[in-house]
């Protein structure tokens, strides 16, 4: 039977309870499938149920086949080695005894020759070159993901199911793991905002609260797709405000005509024109009447505005954010950043930077890349202020925004908008609540605590917080903001960052980010001196 996962009215639910999808019905075949959705709609969560990880309150998941999972935050063991991950310390032990002649004749009936060889090869086709007995603590995040994912071909499943796999990897991570899986023949089930991996997908499925949807092709196949839904619901929304509103106007009409009839019929009752008999018998007809024909108007008038918040709630989530926002008034000729022959890092001896120039003049919006470790991060917090430079010079302008990963600039301990007010302490009330709504931060969803919001709404909130105000900072630096958000906050910070009229400095191995938000010149830190390379686009 050919491998497959098939899921039958499948529901899922947070540990607490609170239900996320329900009635899913979805059939996974030997193919690449990107799953797509906001964050907390229940992607990790059906990952872990394939893998029987996870008991789903109800449905059913039918498994065809074996299936590795590449956890997105899988804990390790403290002392643990690569081989580990593998599962072959053991192994491994006994072959390089028995390579040493200490092997008893028992023992090496049992021995696998190959086991080196073949641990080269899988991670040689994750692109990283790492000796089996290296301890994890030694790697960097990224070269760990990497392992991991080489343990899951070792393994040799029919099925992949990867919870964001190229999060934390570099430019040579992300092309390692694009080009894994377009040469895999097996399923995958990819958890992923890296629209550049999506773009190697042969179907995307999207879960949203309406529940899960099935697109075939890649990343840009599906938002044609979505493009051409957004077309056909505003029309059905139209359609449907369209029957409302003449609904509520022959109601109307039917009501004001009545009115007048009944108006009539009261001064005939009272000039004496009609028998009583008559006329109660006609107050009863036109009573018993008038409530069936109210019945059914209201029972036509629910269906169309059934219609209307259908609609309006598809629109919702397929329309993408515009922001408009104030300018920063940035001449192109000031200087904004002006670095000389800097060195810098945390051992004189290692400077993780070595005789560095750098000029951002204007509203640029200059990408910082390069290899993990090659300084990027550093570079950041030398021009931030946050560390001294070990030589040479470095000149800012004070007027700029810090976003790191954890965007510590927002108090975690207080609300949105009190952080609002706290960084723009001139704003009206007004100004506060406008700012906010433009990024999506309305009425109550405002008064959340920082400290409780997810990755996406976190940066999101940072950034109303400090671009929302009249006078935003001329230059906004960012470290890896995409990291660990989802699409629709991925889209809604590069819909903000469009409408910044400021510099920008990113650091980001998102290719399609960086496109989007218009980025005009590059300093690619792995070249000697730190050179910019204008023409790599």
């Amino acid at each position: 039977m050919p491998a497959s996962i098939i899921l039958s009215r499948l529901s899922l639910s947070t540990p607490d309870g609170r239900s996320l999808l329900s009635d899913i019905d979805l059939t996974f075949g030997a193919e690449r499938t990107g799953l797509v959705g906001r964050n907390g709609i229940g992607k990790t969560t059906l990952l872990a149920s394939i893998s029987r990880e996870h008991i789903p309150p109800s449905g059913r998941v039918v498994v065809n086949g074996t299936v590795g999972l590449l956890r997105q935050d899988a804990q390790l063991l403290a002392g643990a080695t690569v081989v580990d991950l593998f599962g072959a310390r053991r192994a491994l032990k006994l072959l390089r005894r028995a390579e040493r002649g200490d092997a008893s004749a028992e023992e090496v009936a049992d021995v696998d020759w190959t086991l080196e060889t073949r641990l080269a090869a899988v991670l040689d086709r994750v692109g990283f070159d790492v000796a089996p007995d290296t301890e994890l603590d030694s790697l960097s995040g990224g070269q760990v993901t990497r392992v991991r994912l080489a343990a899951l071909l070792f393994a040799e499943p029919d099925f992949l199911l990867l919870d964001e796999p190229t999060n934390n990897l570099d430019r040579d991570g992300r092309n390692a793991v694009i080009d894994l899986l377009a040469a895999w023949r097996g399923g995958a089930i990819v958890v992923s905002h890296d629209r550049g991996l999506l773009e190697t997908m042969d179907a995307i499925v999207e879960l949203t609260s309406l529940g899960a949807t099935r697109y075939g092709g890649n990343w840009s196949a599906y938002r044609d797709q979505k493009a051409i839904e957004l077309a056909a619901v505003r029309h059905d929304l139209a359609h449907a405000e369209k029957h409302l509103f003449e609904i509520d106007g022959r109601a109307q009409g039917v009501a004001e005509r009545k009115a007048r009839k009944d108006s009539g019929g009261k001064k005939k009752r009272a000039k004496g024109d009609i028998p009583r008999i008559l006329a109660g018998a006609r107050k009863d007809r036109s009573e018993d009447s008038g409530g069936k024909n109210a019945q059914i108007t209201e029972r036509r008038r629910a269906e169309a505005l059934d219609a209307v918040n259908t609609a309006c709630r598809r629109i919702e989530i397929l329309q993408p954010l515009s922001v408009k926002l104030p300018s920063t008034h940035l001449p192109a000729g000031r200087e904004l950043v002006w670095l000389d022959r800097v060195s810098a890092g945390y051992q004189p001896e290692r400077p993780v930077l070595r005789d560095l120039s750098l000029t951002i003049v204007g509203p640029e919006r200059v990408a910082l890349v390069g290899p993990n470790g090659s300084g990027k991060t550093t570079l950041l917090k030398l021009i931030a202020g946050e560390m001294r430079p070990l030589s040479g010079t470095v000149r800012v302008r004070p007027d700029f925004a810090m976003f790191d990963q954890k965007v510590s600039l927002l108090d975690p301990a207080i609300s949105i908008l009190d952080n609002f007010e706290r960084l723009n302490p001139k704003a009206g009330a007004n100004e506060c609540h406008a700012a906010l709504a433009r990024f999506m931060f309305r009425a109550d969803a405002a008064l959340q605590i920082v400290g409780s919001l997810s990755g996406g709404q976190l940066f999101r909130a940072g950034l109303a917080c400090v671009l929302g105000g009249s006078m935003p900072p001329s230059l906004l630096i960012l470290d890896e903001p995409t990291n660990h958000l989802d699409l629709e906050s991925i889209e809604t910070i590069e819909a903000g960052l469009r409408a910044y009229d400021g510099a920008l400095l990113v650091v980001s191995h998102d290719e399609p980010f960086l496109q989007a938000i218009g980025v005009t010149r590059r300093l690619d830190l792995a070249i000697p001196g730190g050179l910019f390379d204008p023409t790599e686009q």
